[in-house]
């Protein structure tokens, strides 16, 4: 018997083995999407926030490893009331570097922003400006 286990085992490991080379993709990494809706007359000040406070928060990010990358879309085709007007991405290397996240920003966050007090009303200022519609993680799938 242990001879017919070994034997479905190997069979077993040898099929999940190729079921991986069959995969014609690789997964890469991961962008966190934010929806935004600028309230009307106040793009260039969130523009400007944007610029200013968040640029260096995700620079900060950046330098330390924490994301790859950061972005600002413009989507200019607004048809509705609830569609954005921007994207905020952010890129991370992949889903594991979510791991423990807030442990690694808060740091950093309060570096650039100052004590909790200060990010609460920063946050309440920000609302002045936009509307998060909400926001999504997307993986990038690497075509082979």
């Amino acid at each position: 018997m242990p001879k017919f286990l070994l034997a479905a085992a190997m069979m077993l490991f040898a099929t999940i083995a190729a079921a991986d080379e069959t995969r014609p993709y690789t997964e890469g990494a991961v962008t966190h999407v934010s929806y935004v809706k600028v309230k009307p007359g106040m793009f260039n000040t969130y523009m400007k926030w944007l610029a200013t406070d968040y640029k260096s928060l995700m620079e900060e990010y950046k330098k330390q490893g924490i994301i790859l990358d950061y972005k600002v879309y413009n989507t200019n085709e607004a048809h509705n009331p609830s569609e954005p007007d921007l994207m905020l991405t952010v890129v991370y290397k992949n889903m594991a570097a979510l791991d423990g996240l807030e442990e690694r920003t808060d740091p950093l966050t309060a570096k650039v922003f100052g004590t909790r007090q200060k990010r609460d009303e920063a946050a309440i200022s920000r609302e002045a400006m936009r509307e998060l519609l909400g926001d999504r993680f997307i993986r990038e799938l690497i075509l082979k």
